[in-house]
């Protein structure tokens, strides 16, 4: 076989673990092919097939005929050095909003969400107006709606209600499509293609937004550190597992390689819930250890106040932090932002941050209660299925009416109508980091043990563990607590 690089060889299951990272499984057979080359550079070759794959199974012969193709791998791809570090708030909502709650503006919001979703969709179907399909009577047809409703049929088949600006038509989802038909959330833009009969339209296909394959990955010079729910000012905020999270970015610990990694750090980004809040669920009070708002936000200045000033940090609020609660939320007003040190970038949630060509979408995943309720192969012990399912359908918070408080902006802002490189979220208390389509969605646990109230809710959570995204486009997953 074909020798490339220095004598190291990766495993059969170290090259299946780094496909399934990028959302892609690979046969035996290309496993072993791959095993029995030599070298580091094996890392890029992986890259190199995953980027150019856009199927779920990769073969050993389209293995082969990559290898062929790969005409750099002796020389290592050299890492995009940053000349200047820089972080651009790209948007959110902050001195944007323009909501007052009327009608008129959910006719906005949702004509919005219709036309950007839309938009992505008539790129992969040839639809036409619902109202024309009366009129000419096609055969098969592809259309585009917004889901206005969902339920099962007595025959055990799924009806979906699809409106667009010219009417409204039932889809009939049978056989394969009854399972995709019982996850739909609701308010979310699809397409549909299927065959008319009478007035209803008999789906064999349904088609969401979703996010493309991802290209070239960042390949950067620097590390980037995601947490959130820290949760300062609950009796239950892990003191002690912070300050070992603060030393460590002081290359205070840790054996060497950690040390040249927090050397590198330049951005820790913040996923919402900065303080535990007072009076956001019942009897809350009993679990503060600081009642006073304006204390909490003291004690989180305070404490970010230790995190060398190098560093920059992201701040994004969540359903916790002194704003509306209703999404999108602007950043901390200025009472209390004005009380962080310098090196602090105040910004909304969601918000679009561009890293020094890093595009990070920041989100704190409130809209995560109502998914997992909604569809019962999902639960908190895997926050990456539901970042999926945002993915997939291209909008934060895709469900209207449940547990997510939603403002009624013009514009909707939650739509994801970019492709993010990263997707950052928190707010259930789980870790998880893993490429989806080549985007790296990463949810990023939680600074508070387990307190009385998420008992009641059944929410296990895995405190202190901190997803880095460092140099060569690395994870490392760290962890600060004992117990996680």
């Amino acid at each position: 076989m074909e020798r490339i690089g220095s004598e190291m060889n990766l495993n059969a299951r170290d090259i299946v673990s780094k496909f399934a990272e990028k959302g892609l499984n690979i046969h035996p057979d290309a496993v072993e092919i791959l095993e029995e080359l030599k070298g580091g550079n094996i890392d890029h070759l992986i890259e190199y097939i995953s980027r150019s794959h856009d199927g779920i199974i990769v073969t050993p012969e389209y293995v082969k005929n990559l290898i062929g193709k790969y005409k750099t791998i002796e020389s290592k791809p050299q890492m995009e050095i940053s000349e200047k570090f820089e972080i651009k708030v790209e948007r959110d909502i902050t001195g944007n909003s323009s909501c007052e709650g009327g009608i008129e503006d959910f006719v906005f919001h949702f004509n919005s969400r219709f036309e950007k979703l839309s938009k992505i969709l008539k790129r992969r179907v040839k639809s036409i107006p619902i109202a024309s399909l009366t009129r000419i009577r096609p055969n098969e047809a592809e259309i585009i709606g917004l889901v206005c409703g969902v339920r099962e049929t007595s025959s055990g088949n799924y009806l979906i209600e699809l409106e667009d600006k010219t009417g409204r038509i039932n889809v009939i989802a049978t056989g394969k499509l009854r399972e995709v038909a019982s996850e739909l959330l609701g308010d979310e833009v699809i397409a549909v293609s299927g065959i008319l009969k009478g007035k209803n339209l008999i789906a064999n296909r349904i088609i969401f937004p979703d996010i493309p394959q991802n290209g070239k990955r960042p390949n950067k010079d620097f590390a980037i550190v995601f947490i959130s729910d820290i949760h300062f000012g609950s009796n239950a905020f892990l003191e002690d597992s912070w300050n070992v999270f603060i030393r460590w970015l002081n290359g205070e610990v840790g054996n060497e390689y950690m040390r040249e990694l927090a050397e590198k750090v330049k951005c820790v980004l913040v996923a919402g819930d900065v303080v535990d809040g007072v009076g956001i669920y019942p009897d809350q009070d009993k679990e503060l250890r600081i009642i006073d708002i304006y204390g909490q936000y003291e004690e989180a200045a305070e404490h970010l106040e230790s995190i060398p000033k190098r560093i920059k940090i992201v701040l994004s609020p969540g359903n916790h932090d002194a704003v509306r609660q209703a999404e999108p939320q602007p950043s901390l007003p200025n009472e209390f932002a004005s009380l962080f040190p310098k090196n602090v970038i105040h910004v909304g949630n969601p918000a679009w941050v561009d890293v020094s060509g890093i595009k990070v979408l920041i989100y704190h995943g409130r809209s995560f209660d109502d998914i997992i309720l909604k569809i019962p192969r999902l639960d908190y012990s895997n926050p990456i299925g539901a970042i999926e399912e945002i993915l997939k359908r291209r909008h934060l918070v895709p469900i209207y009416g449940g547990r997510s408080p939603l403002a009624p902006e013009k514009d909707d802002m939650l739509v994801i109508d970019e492709i993010p490189d990263v997707i950052h979220t928190g707010h259930i208390h789980t870790y998880g980091a893993k490429f989806y389509r080549g985007v790296l969605a990463i949810n990023s646990s939680a600074w508070q043990a387990q307190t009385e109230f998420q008992k009641k809710v059944n929410l296990n959570p895995m405190p202190g563990n901190v997803p880095v995204y460092g140099p060569n486009g690395k994870i490392h997953r760290l962890r600060f607590y004992k117990g996680s």
